[in-house]
């Protein structure tokens, strides 16, 4: 099945979504991060924090114009037997040395996409390349939210091979979507990541064991919940189209005790910690000569509400 498309079936309709994590979380994700940056990359990143939220997601639009894009946003780790992690070997040279590139790439690749978004952003770094670093930034950033959406992690990554079709846009954009704006996303502050390519892949394997419970919880609830109040028509943009009901996500939401959530601010730290750790393997380059056009006063107060929000765990609600 073509994964550029997730179709989520609701017995009435097909919903076709165009994004991992759902717009909103891709955008909120790269937008928090950047207060979890250090006072000489923050300056550059909060003058250019609209474009990094804006470009969240030009990787999931790249994939209408790039069939080459696709595979970057998961890792079936099943594929690969009982202890996925044991077999696939790290380093992209040992791991199609040991199978067919052609395999890696059908079954996904978003660990080596991380390591390689990471060292195009050193070497924009390095070059002092404001569109370099703004663009390697917000791709990054996404591959990394990606990573932690645990179906992106398995083969069953909508349900379709256990008779929960639909599921992937349940978890990762109906829930978010209704409950994200109670979430803490306090997470701190960057830390230095001293080797890129095994953090992706401990991310990887840290979100590849949640697949079982997500799947899992929604069985049980599935089998329990009233059928005929399981969907409801919701409005997306001008269009009413059928999604789960919000009493059924909320039942949902419930089970899983915080995991998306958990999943959102594990996103935003690993996001900054990338970004900060790219900078400090570039030489910590002075950014602040970097920065096109200084923030007035008033968008230096309103970012400095922001950040005070999201040091409390708060978000400020942005529309797109």
């Amino acid at each position: 099945m073509n994964r550029r498309i997730i179709l989520s079936i609701t017995g009435i309709c097909l919903i076709m979504l165009c994004s991992s994590w759902g717009f909103f979380a891709h955008y909120r994700i790269n937008r928090l991060a950047v207060f979890t940056l250090p006072k000489a990359m923050s300056g550059f990143y909060k003058a250019n924090i609209d474009y990094i939220t804006e470009h969240a997601v030009s990787p999931d639009k790249r994939r209408y114009v790039d069939s080459s894009e696709a595979p970057r946003h998961f890792f079936d780790a099943d594929h690969y037997g009982k202890k996925p992690f044991e077999a696939m070997p790290k380093k992209w040279k040992d791991a199609i040395a040991k199978y067919p590139k052609d395999t890696i790439i059908k079954y996904g690749t978003v660990p080596w996409a991380i390591q390689y978004q990471y060292y195009r952003l050193v070497r924009a770094f390095k070059a002092h390349d404001t569109s370099g670093i703004l663009n390697a930034s917000a791709y990054l950033g996404h591959y990394i939210a990606d990573a932690h959406v645990p179906l992106h992690l398995t083969q069953n990554y909508n349900g379709q091979l256990t008779g929960q079709t639909g599921i992937h846009a349940l978890w990762e954009s109906r829930l978010p979507e209704l409950f994200a704006d109670h979430y803490n996303y306090y997470i701190g502050k960057a830390r230095y990541i001293d080797n890129p390519l095994n953090e992706a892949f401990r991310i990887c394997k840290a979100t590849y064991k949640r697949v079982d419970t997500v799947l899992r919880f929604e069985r049980i609830l599935n089998k329990t919940y009233p059928q005929d109040k399981k969907y409801e028509l919701v409005q997306h943009g001008k269009k009413q189209i059928s999604d789960y009901s919000a009493a059924y996500s909320q039942a949902y939401h419930k089970m899983l005790r915080g995991m998306v959530a958990r999943q959102m601010r594990a996103s935003i730290l690993s996001a900054g910690s990338f970004w900060y750790s790219a900078w400090v393997d570039a030489g910590q380059p002075d950014l602040d000569k970097l920065i096109a056009t200084p923030l007035s006063n008033e968008q230096k107060a309103k970012l400095q509400q922001e950040e005070t929000l999201y040091q409390s765990g708060k978000a400020l609600v942005i529309n797109h």
